[in-house]
């Protein structure tokens, strides 16, 4: 077996219909380090008839892939996991590189990706299984069968490449489907050229999975549009998942949207103030604040909020800043200069709507140091809004309804969690929150394989982890057998 670093040049071309291929766009895109901005490499983009061909390459051999055996299936992926498993230090680096996160974020990430794969192994087993109920007809045999759903597109974005392909793509692949797949072009090698090879590798029949290096200016809207696609697996904003939405309106496909969050941190009146402070810490400026589920409001009981506050900007004030590739550095890069002027721009009006700011942060190229501002309003514009960046905002609440009450007044719903030393009240007030996940005593960006993950509200629909991800990528069929000829009154 050969090792990604072998491949560093064939990885830049999309795979398509088992073939490694120059993208015919005419145009090409540098994958850039954000840290420095050194080119990691360069790629030709695909048009739009080769994505086309893509989805059509996906059908045809869906419907075989779809014939096999669980134990076919199964060969292929242990195959291609071990294959990801034996690279994990070059596909680690290439994390850091292409995503600008620090070295415990790759292996974090890594992690994640791997519990994702080996949950699929055991999803091999769903199809073909009938599972029998009873019927009111004399001698008569009702079974329900789940069945391969057909073609996936799935559509990944530039925080957490690696993680976010893993759960849409291995499970499909596992339930007998075929995947188209579109990783953001920023982190196009780790996003989804990495997965390529593995089950080239692993010898995934030609077609099954396609990995496609474009852009938007390319592809347009044939992802969601194609009429070979069945369903629509997306990470990504809010405007483009509402654009999904829109488009795809009376096609009878089917989505899975996890979008933006506007995730809440409540540090309750009986709150551990110091474990607070490390839960709003790490679950802050995990990966720079670029992450869906991160914590984007720390709202606090006024009863622990001066000391929260105090100590909570002494420990942000010394997080280490800097290039991701030293292993001391806590908070990076954003992923583009794009990235990091917006996140500049809501900085700005922060402070021209007089937010108050306890730690004052400053710009380096792409890297950003951390921000805090204290004594913040929920109806200012950065509490009204996804920050994506290290800027934390902390707001205060005169009681724990109040903190509920401020938790929901957003219309996003993705994650939260709550902060209190009454886990019995913490469980039933993370009742009360309206997002699709809550988590006592710990951050809201929290993730395991064997649990459903999404969002309520304009933070998405669907749900990702088994077994929530096997009811999305198949489709039930009932079976009836009469067994014994049935009298009828004409």
């Amino acid at each position: 077996m050969q090792k990604v670093g072998d491949f560093t040049d064939q990885l830049n071309k999309s795979y398509i219909g088992g073939k490694w291929v120059d993208g015919q766009s005419g145009r090409t895109y540098d994958i850039q380090d954000p840290y420095d901005d050194s080119i990691v490499t360069t790629v030709s983009l695909a048009n739009k008839q080769q994505i086309e061909s893509a989805f059509k390459e996906a059908e045809d051999a869906q419907k075989k892939w779809a014939k096999t055996s669980a134990e076919q299936r199964r060969k292929v992926l242990i195959k291609a996991i071990n294959y990801l498993e034996d690279n994990k230090e070059e596909i680690t680096q290439l994390i850091i590189r292409e995503t600008g996160g620090t070295g415990l974020k790759a292996e974090v990430e890594f992690g994640f990706g791997l519990s994702d794969m080996k949950d699929s192994l055991k999803m091999v087993d769903e199809i073909y299984q009938p599972k029998d109920y009873s019927s009111q007809t004399p001698n008569k045999q009702n079974r329900v069968y789940r069945l391969p759903l057909g073609v996936i597109t799935s559509i990944t974005p530039f925080n957490f490449p690696f993680n976010m392909a893993t759960r849409t793509i291995f499970p499909a692949i596992a339930l007998g489907n075929g995947v188209v797949h579109k990783p953001d072009a920023q982190v196009g090698l780790v996003g989804g050229q990495i997965f390529a090879k593995a089950f080239e590798e692993a010898g995934l029949p030609a077609g099954v999975f396609n990995s496609i290096l474009t852009d938007v200016q390319e592809c347009g809207d044939e992802f969601f549009t194609n009429p070979h696609t069945d369903f629509i697996s997306f990470t990504g904003s809010t405007d483009v998942g509402k654009h999904i939405s829109k488009v795809t309106g009376g096609t009878m496909k089917q989505l899975a949207l996890e979008l933006g969050g506007n995730n809440p941190l409540l540090i309750l009146d009986d709150a551990d103030v110091d474990q607070a402070v490390n839960i709003a810490t790490f679950g802050k400026f995990m990966h720079n604040g670029q992450i869906c589920a991160i914590t984007n409001r720390i709202i606090v009981h006024r009863n622990v909020y001066d000391e929260f506050v105090k100590k909570y900007v002494e420990r942000v004030k010394q997080l280490p800043v800097g290039d991701p590739k030293d292993p001391n550095t806590v908070v990076g890069p954003l992923i583009n200069k794009q990235q990091a002027d917006k996140v500049m721009g809501m900085i700005e009006k922060a402070k021209e709507q007089g937010l108050t700011v306890a730690v004052e942060g400053e710009r380096n190229g792409n890297v950003i140091s951390p921000y805090v501002f204290v004594d913040v309003s929920n109806n200012s514009s950065l509490a009204k809004n996804e920050i994506f960046g290290p800027v934390a905002q902390v707001i205060p609440v005169e009681t724990n309804e109040e903190a509920i009450r401020v938790a929901n007044d957003t219309d996003r719903g993705l994650s939260a969690a709550i902060v209190t030393s009454d886990l019995e009240k913490g469980e039933r007030l993370s009742l009360e929150i309206e997002s699709g996940t809550t988590h006592v005593n710990d951050m809201p960006a929290v993730l395991e394989s064997n649990v459903p993950f999404g969002g309520v509200k304009n933070s998405g629909v669907g749900r990702f982890g088994y077994d929530w991800v096997v009811e999305e990528f198949t489709t039930t069929k009932w079976v009836s057998v009469q067994k014994e000829q049935l009298p009828y009154p004409f």
